[in-house]
């Protein structure tokens, strides 16, 4: 399963598992935690399953059709058979948005999308670390060079293979389960989803009738995907909220 430098094992969805990684990229002051409801009133301040606030990003793990990933990799291929490939770059984009090709690591990438799309991430990444290096790096690249140069970083994977080793739920080829981020863009506020394995990063502020609230908007995308393309003979999902220390 070995994947280059990389170990070619998914991240279990798990909070601690989750902020070892932050650690190692550099990220303090925030951490990821478990979402107990898909309902957005309970997890309001003041509610039974309150989550803190500001909520920065929620990364859902679902397990998806066969028909819906199929769909997926259609849909990126015919784009960029077209020249419709996503050809972001620089730091003006209104989202940082990365191409997976480090095998079963889309955990990783939907963290990654979370923090590097953080408001005043300067505050949460430390000055000189592995996270602030890579970006300085890879911001400028077009996405396939953004993208072959996470996947060459030995110092990354230095990062993400123990971290991959540490879940308890046993490792097989068969890998079902998929993780995307919603992140609201530094840049115009619209929430977006940010899937590697895309062609690019999703804007769905006219579907959540402007809606912004990470929180609010970000549920009601996690509700309409558990909805629509979770497996009903496997459907299993879990969400995280990437929210600050308390």
């Amino acid at each position: 399963m070995q994947d280059g430098h990389f170990s070619g094992v998914p991240l279990e969805s798990d909070p601690e598992i989750f902020n070892t990684v932050l650690r190692g990229l550099g990220v303090h002051s925030l951490e990821c935690r478990d979402v107990l409801s898909v309902h957005t009133e309970d997890l309001l301040p003041g509610a039974d399953l309150a989550l803190p606030t500001p909520v920065y990003a929620l990364i859902l793990l679902y397990n998806a059709t066969e028909e819906y990933e199929a769909g997926i990799r259609a849909a990126r291929q015919k784009e960029r058979d077209e020249g419709r490939g996503y050809a972001g770059r620089g730091e003006d984009e209104p989202v940082l948005w990365f191409e997976q090709k480090i095998r079963h690591a889309c955990g990783f990438f939907a963290l990654l999308h979370a923090v590097a799309n953080l408001p005043e991430r300067d505050k949460f990444i430390a000055p000189d670390s592995l996270l602030a290096n890579l970006l300085a790096t890879t911001i400028p690249l077009e996405p396939t060079e953004r993208a072959d140069a996470l996947k060459a970083s030995a110092a990354l994977a230095q990062v993400y293979n123990p971290a991959s080793q540490r879940g308890s739920t046993p490792i097989t080829e068969e890998v079902r389960g998929h993780y995307v981020c919603f992140v609201p863009s530094p840049k115009n506020g619209h929430i977006y989803e940010l899937d590697g394995g895309k062609n690019g990063p999703v804007d769905h502020d006219a579907l959540l009738g402007g809606d912004r609230d990470t929180l609010s908007g970000g549920m009601k995308l996690v509700r309409d995907f558990i909805r629509d393309n979770l497996d009903p003979q496997n459907p299993g999902f879990h969400v995280l909220a990437l929210v600050a220390n308390e």
